[in-house]
């Protein structure tokens, strides 16, 4: 999301830019119009876990194929993230949003028609691509047409997508799979967004208004196409070059990864250097409570989307459950981050930075109890109520560890680079939601064969459990009061 030192009024606040002139405010209809289009990149996130191993069975998809139909998404998300605010800045933010939502709506068909594994897996590239060019308009949007009392009230309505997106996902999901409408199966999962999408777009096109930057920074295509390849370059075989026995292109492509990370740390310093706009500004780097904020978001996206993942194929394949089962087993843990998602303010003004301390060790207890009741009720016969109080712990955790994550790393952000700072955070998160996929996902799949799927379960968490460790650990070095 881009963001800007001024609002359209011309008093500070955290958003980007000085609108040209100021906009019509935004009404009750266009904040949910928004909002609405924020929902459906999170929920499809969600509703695509539920889908997988049906998918696999459809289209005959390996499970390395099934890790890029979730983190092809991701990374295209995270590599266009930022130039898709810039290109909302210059053009104006309707704009952007109109053709985001359209795009997602076709490539939402396309993945519903998808006649193989990858054309999925590319349409999935396009659909991460849509929001991409989506989703900063949201909060933008907001923060330029909206002031005081309402601003907050949207923004915190905002905030909450996200908490929602995890119970609807897995739910919605589930429901679709199972009801299997006119013999779709797991397409009728992206075909929803088709008509959701239609609505969106009328909706916004009588009640989103523009708005755009006076003075838009410059987009850093050359840093754009360099992050994309260093982030291709290393979770492309990660993810299928196990399955295929590493072949030599794997090799070469995890070889050149950190020579493409190093090309793109140059053009970014150069740029910022002779008065550019880097996609993830250098200096802001080197401001050490960002560094801190940042390393933070590590363990709790990779733990969470590898998690997500490797439960999915778990309840699933492991356990036998029906998509539909396997999507209400993960409400108890949807219904309590939803919950403290909305308690979040009031732990960060009672425990500062030490709430996410707390969540992460809270988090970790979820994790600690899934692992032992998985590994003592005989296998396959794990019923989701067993899994509930676990699911529940992880749910008290996770809903606070977002918001944290940006508050976090905004406080040491100067408000007048907030909106790169933003940028940053977002382009972190989804790239390691990416990285989380392939690397979480490709230790199970190894392990499987040999260990089981319930061990390889259980090994899993205790791979995230190690990083909630970490993350427990690294919050108790920042400052207690946040700004």
């Amino acid at each position: 999301m881009t963001l800007t030192p001024h609002d359209t009024h011309g008093r500070t606040s955290p958003t980007a830019g000085t609108s040209v002139s100021a906009p019509t405010a935004l009404t009750p209809l266009g904040l949910i119009t928004v909002l609405l289009g924020a929902s459906l990149s999170s929920i499809d996130f969600f509703i695509v876990n539920v889908a997988l191993p049906s998918i696999e069975r459809d289209l005959h998809a390996s499970p390395a194929t099934l890790e890029m139909v979730v983190a092809g998404y991701a990374v295209a998300y995270a590599v266009l993230l930022v130039l898709g605010g810039r290109l909302g800045d210059a053009y104006g933010r309707r704009k952007l949003f109109l053709w985001g939502v359209a795009a997602f709506g076709v490539t939402s068909l396309a993945c519903g028609l998808a006649p193989g594994a990858w054309w999925l897996v590319g349409a999935r590239v396009a659909q991460g691509a849509a929001s991409a060019l989506m989703l900063p308009q949201v909060l933008a949007t907001i923060h330029a047409t909206t002031r005081g009392e309402r601003r907050a009230r949207a923004v915190a309505m905002y905030g909450s997508v996200s908490g929602l997106a995890v119970v609807l996902g897995q739910v919605i999901g589930g429901v679709l799979v199972a009801a299997d409408v006119a013999g779709t199966g797991w397409r009728m999962a992206f075909l929803v967004n088709v008509p959701v999408a239609v609505a969106a777009l009328v909706c916004a096109v009588r009640a989103v208004p523009d708005s755009r930057a006076e003075q838009p920074r410059r987009s850093d295509v050359g840093g754009t196409v360099l992050f994309g390849a260093s982030l291709t370059a290393l979770l492309l075989p990660l993810s299928e070059g196990r399955a295929a026995g590493w072949p030599l292109w794997s090799v070469a492509l995890l070889a050149a990864a950190p020579l493409l990370a190093a090309a793109f740390g140059y053009v970014e310093r150069r740029a910022e250097r002779t008065g550019g706009s880097p996609l993830l500004p250098p200096s802001l780097l080197r401001e050490p409570g960002v560094r801190k904020g940042l390393v933070l978001g590590v363990p709790i996206f990779v733990g969470f989307s590898g998690w997500l993942f490797v439960t999915a194929v778990t309840l699933q394949q492991g356990l036998h459950y029906s998509a539909l089962k396997a999507g209400l087993t993960l409400v108890p843990m949807g219904v309590t981050q939803f919950a403290t998602s909305m308690l979040a303010p009031r732990l960060v003004a009672r425990l500062g930075s030490r709430a996410m301390t707390a969540c992460a060790l809270v988090h970790g207890a979820g994790l600690v109890v899934l692992a032992l009741t998985v590994l003592s009720t005989p296998w396959p016969g794990v019923s989701p109520l067993a899994l509930a109080p676990g699911l529940a712990l992880c749910g008290l955790g996770q809903g606070v560890q977002l918001a944290l994550y940006y508050r976090i790393v905004l406080a040491a952000v100067p408000a007048a680079r907030a909106g790169a700072g933003s940028g940053l955070a977002a382009t972190v998160q989804q790239a390691c939601l990416a990285v989380g996929v392939a690397t979480l996902g490709s230790l199970f799949l190894a392990l499987v064969p040999d260990l089981g799927m319930r061990n390889a379960f259980a090994i899993v968490l205790t791979a995230q459990l190690a990083g909630l460790i970490g993350l427990a650990l690294l919050s108790l070095r920042l400052p207690r009061r946040l700004g």
